[in-house]
């Protein structure tokens, strides 16, 4: 190389070195700026004391086996037994809320002082999902005996979700003992087939609302709760309040071919066709996308992160690609960045040595927002390209939510909340990975949310629909006291 040219070499060089030292110090100066935009606590009377033994107004909720699963659709005895058990629990709220049975769910009305304001609604269901049979020896206490030992409340459906219903109602309960009347006038719909649906519980309460006039200003329904650990790194537990949910469908691959003898098979028999297509739609995942409640998230929490992450997220125009690949890395989190495939059945054949004749696979896909039921058959019908197998989706199905707004009273009003009665927690806004009964209201307010305030460990959430399901007395305490500070605040 001539003189000339080795000048040239060592001006790109160092054009390259100089553009990359300024990337990085743009970048790390934003990442030292970056911080969190959470609301100050308002100021606010002290957080309202709850009696002691209030927790044994849930355990002998839980004492009621109100199961629902698709085959038995519900247990309307144990469930009606545990109606009549919280009218005689909370002598006031029915005496004061014009209870009414819809079908088997419920629904209140606390009429406020200021009729110029739009009602808010609080949510939650009666049903539990069943205890998976040979597990019951799993458990350290029985499921439905409503245990209370150790400091915890043991039982099906102490987190999900009759710990969120008896505190509304116990709330409610001691609000009116005190004489306190809301400003805006607060309803309370609790559904009885939520786990299954909530097509004759939730739907119908909203339907009736609906016929009613009635515009909600904004919902609190269950989903995301109070973690300490779900976010590596980050020291200060994050409360997940639930902005949008994934939508869901699932998709029957089926395929048809001539039975026999097994000892002269054809090239691939039903069994292979389906498992072939099922295969090429678990290794051909739907792309990778950062939806508006995952980036919200990631704009409370980013500022609490180590620096590597902090750095990521505070230079998120950028560096997105990485951050998405590093979210896709761990089942939890590619959650969140993804419309999901999951093959969950796969069925045929009769006999070892027999051809099938038919065979099928089920693929359930939870949606994200942005993507609908048909992108997904169209990725469906797209990747398993074969003619041989036919493609229909199974009767139930939703699309994902709208996003319900951060910046909005609802929002403020649980943020709030939370902050007063939990100061350490970070409020993160999120993405619901499951279905709650807060979808069928959708068309009755903005503002959808999904939290119940419970302070719980990643263990914990491992316990939801799984063995030993249990609440800590203090945080159910802790979660009648948001509610009386959420009522009172609004």
């Amino acid at each position: 190389m001539d003189e000339p040219d080795r000048s040239r070499g060592h001006r790109s060089r160092n054009l390259a070195i100089g553009l990359l030292l300024g990337a990085l110090l743009i970048g790390g100066t934003r990442t030292l700026l970056f911080r969190g935009n959470e609301a100050a606590a308002l100021a606010a009377p002290p957080v309202p004391a709850v009696p002691a033994g209030a927790e044994e107004h849930l355990a002998a909720a839980l004492r009621f086996a109100t199961v629902s699963d698709a085959s038995a659709k519900g247990s309307p005895e144990a469930l009606g037994a545990l109606v009549d058990h919280l009218e005689r629990t909370f002598p006031r709220v029915h005496a004061g809320l014009a209870p009414r049975r819809v079908g088997g769910s419920l629904r209140y009305t606390w009429r406020g002082t200021d009729a110029a304001l739009s009602p808010a609604l609080l949510m939650g269901h009666l049903d539990v999902v069943p205890v998976e049979p040979g597990t019951e020896g799993a458990w350290e206490h029985p499921p439905f005996a409503g245990a209370v030992t150790d400091g915890f409340v043991h039982g099906r459906g102490a987190l999900d979700d009759k710990g969120s219903v008896i505190a509304i109602l116990e709330a409610v309960e001691l609000l009116l003992a005190e004489g306190f009347v809301p400003r805006r006038t607060l309803h309370l719909a609790f559904g009885h087939d939520e786990e299954i649906g909530g097509n004759d519980g939730a739907k119908a309460v909203s339907a009736g609302f609906a016929a009613e006039g009635t515009h909600f200003a904004w919902v609190l329904d269950e989903g995301g709760m109070i973690v300490r650990g779900a976010v590596p790194g980050v020291e200060r537990p994050v409360a997940f309040v639930g902005i949008a949910e994934k939508g869901y469908v699932s998709v029957s691959l089926e395929a048809t071919a001539a039975g026999g003898h097994s000892s002269m098979p054809p090239d691939q028999t039903a069994i292979g066709i389906v498992a072939a297509a099922a295969a090429r739609l678990d290794e051909s995942p739907m792309p990778l996308r950062l939806s508006e409640p995952t980036y919200a998230m990631l704009q409370r929490v980013g500022p609490e992160m180590p620096f590597g992450s902090r750095f990521a997220v505070a230079n998120i125009e950028i560096l997105e690609p990485l951050l998405l690949r590093s979210l896709a890395g761990q089942p939890k989190t590619n959650a969140s960045v993804r419309t999901t495939t999951a093959v969950t059945m796969i069925e045929g054949g009769t006999k070892d040595n027999v051809l099938p004749a038919k065979a099928r696979a089920v693929v359930n896909f939870r949606i994200l927002p942005g993507d609908t039921v048909e992108t997904v058959l169209a990725h469906v019908r797209d990747v398993v390209d074969d003619e041989r197998v036919h493609i229909e989706t199974l009767p139930w199905m939703k699309e994902p939510s709208r996003v319900s707004p951060v910046h909005s009273d609802g929002f403020r009003a649980v943020e709030q909340a939370i902050r007063q009665v939990f100061p350490e927690a970070i409020v993160a806004p999120y993405l619901v990975l499951g279905a709650t009964d807060a979808h069928h209201y959708e068309g009755l307010t903005e503002g959808a949310y999904r939290f119940a305030p419970f302070e719980v460990t990643t263990g914990d959430l491992d316990r939801i629909h799984g063995t030993n399901e249990r609440v800590s007395t203090a945080s159910y305490a802790k979660a009648v006291s948001f509610y009386m500070t959420l009522m009172k605040g609004n």
